[in-house]
């Protein structure tokens, strides 16, 4: 169990950075067309339009829970890593556990993106973009990158 979750630890550190770059704004969609679409934006029927907006909300509701624990695990391995009576075994252990609470959202994320999947048509999924569906999630989730939030303008101090 610890060499699949070390392995997928792995990965994860590798994927992240690729994952997080080819989301910046400014990036060229992946596809050849001149646009990638949110299902949203994808001219649904009614029917359609509540279904996914149902969806979204229930996704919303299944991950809530999640979400604040990988805030709050982020939170913990901070306050770990800068208290040098921390043994390292401790920091280990507590980012298997948020390794472990990320894998289980983005599971719910990719059963959230087969359901929305299967509403749409196939013309629709010819324009369909899955990787726009969670740019608003990030933006209502604090501290959606792996260290939490940057401040610029926050230096560090000098050592003398």
């Amino acid at each position: 169990m610890k060499l699949k979750i070390t392995v997928f630890s792995l990965i994860l550190i590798f994927l992240l950075p690729i994952l997080s770059f080819s989301q910046s704004k400014g990036m060229r969609p992946w596809r050849k067309d001149a646009r990638c679409w949110r299902a949203l934006e994808l001219h649904l029927s009614p029917e359609q339009g509540n279904r996914l907006n149902l969806l979204q909300q229930t996704y919303l509701e299944e991950t809530q829970l999640l979400r604040a624990q990988l805030v709050t695990k982020r939170l913990e391995i901070r306050e770990l890593l800068t208290n040098p009576a921390i043994k390292t075994e401790s920091i280990q252990t507590k980012h298997l556990e948020m390794v472990e609470t990320q894998f289980r959202l983005e599971e719910k994320a990719i059963e959230f993106l087969l359901k929305v999947r299967s509403l749409l048509t196939h013309e629709q999924l010819k324009s369909w973009c899955p990787e726009q569906e969670f740019h608003l999630f990030q933006r209502m989730m604090p501290g959606h990158s792996p260290m939490g939030p940057m401040n610029p303008k926050r230096a560090l101090p000098l050592e003398e």
